[in-house]
Order: structure tokens, then C-alpha cells, then sequence
């Protein structure tokens, strides 16, 4: 493992206080399912056994990672409405590879306002390579508009959260998902499947690994 790799590696202490979260320190979240049908399901299990290589009796998945992304959609609601129908509408590139719309399990408003979409330990379609071990979280917010502090509160209590709750390894921007490449982790059939991210910059990562207890930069050790 390189050490742009450890770099990003979470120590999961146990016995460390600031991760530990109990029942009362879940942030509120707000419910907003979308919709999961017999073709989303089947859709979701055609991904995993052709673009990851894993055959997988259900769409469960054991969360191990968390990507953090931006939308370049100024709308929760559109989003929303976006990551809604179960075929991917258009984006010809990212259709060649499956017809299963792209969706996330948490969406974060601008103002700091958590949505959930899918539960935690279903499959979806985030992040190439990574799917079916990572937790996505999508941020209202682009380049032109960059994610607010709200927002930069809202995923590290959100994440927190998550830690908690599962063994979770790796905690990384959409930006950087490719340093995953040539490593175990890394499950995507065609080599050439990939797509270049700027989502949601070092900055962001930065002090989201700050927040989170992380020492050094983005590719320093704990």
C-alpha cells in the first residue's frame, strides 16, 4: 500500500471518544427515498457482477468507504429528482457501461440539511471501482459555488456517524477515487472505465479530515 494510499487510511481506534458516537449524537436526517423497484434491483446486481466482477445474491453491500461529492445541481429537490428514475437518462459515456442511474445515500442542502435516500447498506451508483464498498454522500454545490460551512459541519457529523456505526476505512473526495487503482480495493472490469472528478477539492477534503481528528495533509499520515 503506497503512501498516497496510507495517507488516506483512517485508524479506527475503538477506544478513540471524538469517533465514537452515541444514539443522541446522530445528526437529524431527513428521509427522502427514492425509488427502488424490481429493475432497480436487478439493474444494481448486472452492475456489481459486470463492472465489479462480484456476484452477490442481494444488493447489500458492508460499507467500508465514504466518497464525498458536489452535485453542480444547485437543488436538493432536483437532485433528487435526478437520482430518481432507475435508467440513467442520457450521458451516453457513463450509459455504455450500465443503464442504472447514478444515485448517492445522503444528499447535504446548502444550508447543512441532511437527506437520505437510500439506506446505508444498499447498493449505488457513485463512484467507478468503489461502489460496492463506499457510502456516498452528495453536496449541493460546484466549482462556481463552493460547499459552505454548513455543509463542511453537516458531513463531519454525518460522517462520524457513519464511522461509528460501520468499520469504516477510508473517508475521500470523489477527486480522489482513482489513487485506488492498482490496489485491492480498486474492482472495476475494463481498465479504461474511468473519468477524470475535481469533486470536492483538497480544500474541502482537508478540513473534513481536520474535523474528523486527522493529523497532516491530505496524504500525511494520523
Amino acid at each position: 500500500m503506497g503512501m498516497r494510499i496510507l495517507g488516506l487510511f483512517v485508524v479506527f481506534v475503538l477506544c478513540n471518544v471524538c469517533l465514537r458516537v452515541s444514539a443522541q449524537d446522530r445528526p437529524y436526517i431527513v428521509q427522502k427515498p427514492i425509488l427502488w423497484d424490481a429493475e432497480r434491483d436487478s439493474l444494481s446486481l448486472e452492475y456489481m457482477r459486470n463492472r465489479h466482477g462480484i456476484e452477490n445474491p442481494s444488493v447489500e453491500i458492508v460499507p467500508k468507504m465514504v466518497v464525498v461529492h458536489w452535485t453542480d445541481v444547485l437543488s436538493v429537490n432536483k437532485t433528487i429528482r435526478t437520482f430518481n428514475p432507475v435508467y440513467l437518462p442520457g450521458r451516453p459515456s457513463l450509459r455504455k457501461a450500465s443503464a442504472l442511474n447514478v444515485s448517492a445515500h445522503f444528499v447535504i442542502g446548502r444550508d447543512g440539511t441532511i437527506f437520505q435516500l437510500l439506506p446505508e447498506t444498499t447498493f449505488a451508483r457513485h463512484t467507478i471501482g468503489l461502489n460496492y464498498c463506499a457510502i456516498g454522500i452528495e453536496n449541493i454545490g460546484s466549482a462556481r459555488y463552493p460547499l459552505t460551512d454548513a455543509q463542511l459541519q453537516a458531513n463531519t457529523q454525518l460522517v462520524k456517524y457513519l464511522m461509528a456505526k460501520y468499520a469504516i476505512q477510508y473517508v475521500i473526495g470523489h477527486h480522489e477515487y482513482q489513487i485506488f487503482k492498482n490496489t485491492e480495493w480498486w474492482k472495476e472490469t475494463d481498465p479504461d472505465y474511468v473519468t477524470k472528478k475535481s469533486d470536492p477539492g483538497d480544500e474541502f477534503m482537508g478540513q473534513l479530515r481536520i474535523n474528523l481528528g486527522l493529523q497532516g495533509d491530505v496524504f500525511g499520515g494520523k
